[in-house]
């Protein structure tokens, strides 16, 4: 019986890995497979042994607050890869969990794969001596990083970015409209954790609302307890608050203001300007600005390595100046048109749609 093992961490690694898989059995439904992860990988017929809602923890403070569940996760993982063992292990971003784990599985003679490559480019860069030790094939998701690990002696595979791919099979179903009223629409998306939600969606909220004319939705994460926003609504109680519907919501939505990470991407590759904010503990923040060596927050900017769109990063999180931000989107057409022809550009420098095609058939054509 051939196994993989796939460890995802975190709900955007769900996602990549639901659609690396179901490319996977259209090519060899026999590969039995287990892992960590969400409901995306479970409703393609992923064997879950961990859920993510037991998993994402954000930051420096946050992660040496929940060190003991994390202690946990490290023993729970190494017996079930013994138990399980497979001809592969597939680790899917999450590098703080993944590079431990395939240390140990190296160790153990299991051959360790990897898809969407530590950002060791920002910050960490000793971990290129783990990677280059431990890592049998690296697959990026950016156009850059395969130059960077080439600089260091390691032969990275880049074959696009797998969101043009979810983007473009949702285009593809041609849903019809679901939120869009009378009045414009402005989006908020606060991210997948509660830590990040609770430090800035009340101030994203109190920004927004202010512009009587727009309708104000807010993108729930598939993986959030819908009684977590029950405050927010009673105090916004004129934003609505969708679950699971985040391409659907871009696909009609005017502005946006998006907390940093795939999402401001996504929102990218829906043509819908933006302003991303990034707000941490403090803590968090001071080591991280002490550590991290990159110009940009935001994936835009970072792939452009130029300015595309408004970074507001944590002082700046505040009501007047995501208000400022998005009178400047909604009242100066030319500053709209430079975002969108930066979104054009940032499409042609990531390339075609195909890429879970693409490692999906490297996987098996090297491990099955």
């Amino acid at each position: 019986m051939k196994k993989l093992f796939i460890i995802a961490g975190e709900p955007s690694g769900d996602l990549h890995a639901s659609n690396l898989v179901r490319e996977i059995r259209k090519r060899d439904a026999e590969i039995e497979i287990k892992g960590w992860g969400g409901d995306l990988m479970e409703n393609q017929g992923v064997e879950i042994k961990n859920h993510i809602r037991n998993l994402s923890f954000m930051g420096f403070l946050e992660v040496f607050m929940n060190l003991r569940q994390i202690l946990t996760n490290f023993q729970l993982c190494k017996r079930q890869l013994l138990e399980f063992n497979p001809d592969v292990v597939l680790m899917i971003d999450y590098p703080g969990f993944n590079l431990r784990m395939a240390e140990w599985a190296k160790k153990n003679g299991i051959p360790v794969s990897y898809y969407i490559s530590p950002q060791i480019w920002a910050w960490k860069a000793s971990r290129i001596k783990t990677i280059k030790a431990t890592i049998d094939r690296m697959y990026c998701i950016l156009p850059f990083e395969k130059e960077y690990y080439a600089r260091f002696g390691v032969e990275a595979q880049y074959m696009g970015h797998p969101l043009m791919d979810e983007i473009q099979s949702f285009e593809n179903k041609n849903t019809p409209i679901k939120f869009r009223e009378e009045k414009p629409l402005i989006a908020i998306l606060p991210g997948s954790r509660e830590q990040e939600i609770n430090r800035k969606l009340a101030i994203m909220l109190k920004a927004a609302v202010s512009f009587k004319e727009y309708d104000i939705i807010v993108a729930c994460a598939p993986n959030m307890d819908i009684q977590f926003f029950q405050n927010y609504k009673k105090e916004f109680s004129q934003v609505r608050f969708v679950f699971g519907q985040t391409y659907e919501l871009l696909k009609e939505s005017d502005f946006a203001i998006v907390t940093s990470g795939t999402a401001t991407l996504e929102t990218a590759l829906f043509r819908v300007p933006q302003v991303v904010c990034y707000k941490s503990s403090f803590l968090s923040y001071m080591i991280a600005r002490s550590v991290i060596k990159i110009k940009f927050i935001s994936l835009v900017n970072l792939i452009m390595n130029e300015k595309i769109v408004t970074e507001l990063i944590q002082k700046q999180v505040n009501e007047a100046k995501i208000k400022s931000e998005l009178e400047l989107m909604i009242y100066n057409k030319q500053y709209c048109d430079d975002i969108r022809n930066g979104y054009n550009r940032l499409v042609e420098r990531i390339g075609q749609e195909g890429c879970s095609e693409k490692i999906a058939q490297d996987l098996i054509l090297n491990y099955f």
